[in-house]
């Protein structure tokens, strides 16, 4: 709770210093007309101050954002509605609705008298060109006496959140070719009749469990054979999305990290597309646990609308999360900083002989700053002191750790358009060869 001085705005405190020294004046000159001069200039802000009321009132705010995702440089509808759940009237606000800076001005506008039981709902645009959680609100109220002697803030606690997705490229209608492994690849289906087992058995490819073992088939035809549950083929897909805040330069929408993510996002839309089950691969997602189980489409762009970079990420935690699912056979798509030679080497080494794994490379030297540039032309992203030269060559010494892994590759910058990128790299030979 302010004091009451605190209340009064700078007219109010002259009145009160003003008043306070006439009064003064006619007690020590004896003027009775001077005296109640001073106690009239007294007692307007004391009035104000005893007329204004301090409580928040009882007002409650529902918000409905219309769509409730915005795409990046989409223009959404507010519609605010403020409902008096109080027993007494409410005074005149002006009122304000908190933003955040990239949705765009904050709307102010005048809320009148609510009766008990009466609302008001008023609407105004919201619009980011980057992707992220914004929260809409508190409102703050402003109220203010006729005489503009005193001046209240109070607050509306409520809060809702809009959320603008990564913004996403087509990749094209070519099908993706998934894993040759036989635990992820493309099986044959089968129906099961008559409370039949969905099993078949084959024979035991490179990098099958040993727990697909069936050993009464395999003492029959002296070879090892596996079983094979007849499922309608689901390939499965990891995509990884490199969180490090160091090795991430750049800002703005033509940062690295948002081409990352604008990127992650392209190609899950495409995979779930072409029937793939998708699984997200992030710093958060590691620490809340949801990287074991796939997620749809909405979901992975939500999680992906708001991620951030991390100063504590670091990617061999990422490749060690992923181990489990490569010895599996899915496909794997990244998109990585060439940055730090050695948490690459130790990233490239997940990939299995036999499964595909796809890389966009990002060129930190293309996305820098010109003052992250001109520090970076003489310390690495690892820390070493290097040339300008040298630091140049970050994205080919990349690539070729990766592609030596086997992994298909693309170095991109700023200017590189996803879905471009995305045909050079899937279109290249498995093993090898970089884009």
């Amino acid at each position: 709770m302010k004091s009451p001085w605190a209340l009064l705005t700078s007219r109010g405190k002259l009145f009160v210093v003003l008043g306070a020294v006439v009064l003064a004046a006619g007690i020590l000159l004896g003027y009775e007309d001077v005296m109640r001069i001073g106690l009239v200039l007294l007692a307007l802000p004391v009035l104000a101050l005893l007329l204004m009321p301090r409580r928040v009132p009882k007002i409650r705010v529902d918000r409905e954002v219309e769509p409730t995702r915005l795409q990046p440089d989409e223009r959404g509808q507010v519609v605010a509605r403020f409902t008096n759940v109080g027993k007494r009237p409410t005074p005149l606000y002006l009122a304000e609705e908190h933003l955040d800076f990239q949705l765009g001005d904050r709307p102010r506008f005048v809320l009148p008298r609510l009766s008990p039981g009466e609302d008001r709902r008023l609407r105004y645009a919201v619009r980011s060109r980057h992707r992220g959680a914004y929260p809409l609100g508190p409102v703050l109220l402003r109220q203010r006496d006729p005489f503009g002697l005193t001046f209240l803030t109070l607050q509306l606690s409520s809060t809702t959140e809009v959320l603008v997705l990564p913004r996403l490229h087509s990749l094209g209608e070519g099908r993706v070719r998934g894993t040759s492994r036989g635990s992820e690849g493309e099986m044959p289906q089968m129906v099961a009749l008559h409370g039949e087992d969905d099993v078949s058995i084959r024979s035991w490819r490179e990098g099958d469990e040993l727990r697909r073992v069936h050993w009464p088939a395999t003492a029959h035809r002296g070879e090892l054979m596996v079983r094979q549950e007849d499922r309608p083929a689901r390939r499965r897909a990891l995509l990884i999305l490199d969180s490090r805040a160091t090795a991430h330069p750049g800002s703005g929408v033509r940062a690295s990290y948002e081409w990352a993510v604008s990127a992650i996002a392209s190609v899950a839309r495409h995979l779930v597309a072409d029937g793939f089950v998708v699984h997200l691969l992030t710093d958060t997602t590691l620490r809340d646990g949801t990287t074991d189980h796939p997620v749809e489409l909405d979901a992975a762009l939500d999680a992906l609308a708001r991620v951030q970079p991390e100063d504590d990420a670091r990617l061999d935690r990422l490749a060690a999360a992923a181990a489990p699912f490569t010895t599996g056979g899915v496909l794997v798509v990244a998109a990585v900083v060439a940055s730090d030679e050695q948490s690459l080497r130790t990233f490239a080494a997940i990939r299995q002989p036999g499964s595909r794994a796809m890389a966009f490379v990002l060129d930190p030297d293309k996305f820098a700053t010109r003052g992250e540039a001109r520090r970076g032309s003489d310390r690495s992203g690892d820390g070493s002191e290097r040339s300008g030269a040298r630091a140049g060559e970050r994205p080919a010494a990349a690539t070729s750790l990766l592609a030596d892994s086997g992994w298909q590759t693309v170095v991109v910058g700023p200017h590189t358009d996803v879905g471009r990128a995305w045909v050079a790299m899937s279109g290249a030979t498995p093993a090898g060869v970089r884009s």
